[in-house]
């Protein structure tokens, strides 16, 4: 495991810069480890993505990797949850424990097929009421999942986390 990180984010192959700052902003707030799988169309130096990451980059734990191929090897025998739209269980029925990689793909494609039918009891999804709205926002996604995660594990055990209880939108 990376670190003391309670969980860990992964972004496979994201394409809008302002989204993966918003996520870095987010694992830097939680103390997750966020690995940004590639390739990348963009730099981590990017203004856009620096700006939605504010000046809490240096809080954030951030991995990069070439390719899935390398990440995975590197993270082998680590339990990786997969996140897409479709018809899976709810994200809410995943028993999330310490350590879990949380997986989520492409803005415009999501997650590989390959990926989703390597082990289907690992795939979840968040539901969407809205027939009409095909996806959510990926930094809205990951922020369900991740609390709901920690939800769970600070109900069961008092994995707490230091620091403010419930924080602004600011």
């Amino acid at each position: 495991m990376s670190g003391e990180a309670l969980l860990e984010i992964g972004l496979i192959a994201p394409r809008i810069p302002p989204n993966t700052g918003n996520v870095a902003r987010l694992c830097a707030a939680t103390r997750s480890t966020l690995h940004l799988i590639g390739p990348l169309p963009f730099s981590l130096s990017d203004q856009a993505v620096r700006r939605a990451g504010l000046d809490y980059w240096s809080e954030a734990v951030v991995r990069q990797w070439e390719s899935w191929e390398e990440f995975r090897a590197a993270l082998a025998g680590r339990r990786l949850l997969f996140f897409e739209t479709g018809p899976y269980r709810r994200y809410t029925e995943a028993l999330y424990r310490r350590g879990d990689v949380l997986l989520f793909g492409q803005e415009s494609r999501g997650l590989p097929r390959r990926l989703l039918e390597e082990d289907p009891t690992h795939v979840f999804t968040i539901p969407i009421l809205n027939a009409k709205v095909r996806s959510l926002n990926l930094a809205n996604a990951v922020s369900i999942v991740l609390y709901e995660a920690i939800r769970q594990l600070t109900m069961r055990g008092g994995e707490r986390e230091e620091g403010k209880e419930s924080g602004g939108a600011g």
